[in-house]
């Protein structure tokens, strides 16, 4: 790099500034230029972190094969990308670490967007939406929140429905609230008695009940959220390509034939 004089022979102080910012500038955006689409697809595949019990989005079926509808969306895009998607169960409380820690490279399995997620990860744009609503014991009348006044509810560890309930005024008139690795395990203590009630995802849920059919559900809420996929924040060009795969497979038609299959029309 060239450094021009004054004319009175030194340098010129301003251009020389100018130069060094440059310097840095170039510097700082080869050093941390991001990557992550470029490194997946050397490698071949991606992993997507799950709470493999949450059916319909992701779980294991009566093979103990991996299956649901975020993996069949996942599995697309891996497809469309040119690598192979896998599949990681983790705890659910501990998935935001796991991705952080780059044991795997996304959380795909119905995961909420919240303010106090998206400090921690990025988002892609949200490709479905849900609520989190009351699920009590069939032959009870649905509860409403107000209901919840006295009783023990059952929620998923660090879950949307946990915050949920958290954050509603009805939190502090709880008797006591109880947190699950699962939400499989906290509506099977309903099923048995041991609960009066369970606030989680209704898609989840209601998928849950259709199987067993020993539930009802309320029609109020405690929160409505959004879908979306979760990655690391400097994961960028991985983020834009997610976003765009899915973009494209909602104008073909791919995205809605898969969520037509797990949740019908």
């Amino acid at each position: 790099m060239v450094f021009y004089l004054s004319k009175q022979g030194g340098l010129s102080m301003k251009k020389v500034v100018m130069c060094l910012m440059m310097m840095v500038s170039v510097f700082i955006s080869s050093f941390g230029a991001d990557k992550s689409l470029e490194e997946i697809k050397k490698k071949g595949y991606f992993i997507v972190g799950l709470d493999a019990t949450f059916a319909p989005m992701g779980f294991r079926d009566e093979k103990g094969e991996i299956v649901g509808l975020d993996i069949d969306l996942a599995k697309e895009v891996a497809k469309r990308m040119g690598v192979e998607a896998r599949f990681k169960p983790s705890e659910w409380d501990a998935i935001i670490f796991e991705l952080r820690s780059k044991n795997i490279d996304m959380v795909w399995n119905g995961m909420t967007v919240t303010p106090a997620r998206e400090k921690q990860v990025a988002f892609t744009k949200p490709y479905l939406t849900d609520n989190q609503i009351i699920f009590t014991r069939k032959g009870t009348e649905p509860a409403k929140v107000q209901d919840l006044a006295g009783k023990v509810v059952g929620v998923q560890l660090g879950s949307s429905g946990a915050q949920s309930v958290e954050d509603n005024p009805i939190r502090k008139e709880i008797k006591e609230l109880k947190k699950y690795a699962t939400n499989v395990e906290a509506l099977l203590d309903l099923e048995a008695g041991r609960l009066d009630a369970v606030v989680m995802d209704e898609i989840s849920g209601k998928y849950y009940n259709a199987k067993k059919s020993t539930l009802t559900y309320s029609v109020e809420t405690l929160a409505d959220e959004n879908y979306a996929v979760a990655l690391r924040k400097q994961d960028k060009t991985l983020l834009n390509e997610i976003n765009r795969l899915l973009d494209e497979m909602k104008k073909d038609g791919t995205f809605d034939k898969i969520v037509e299959k797990w949740l019908g029309k």
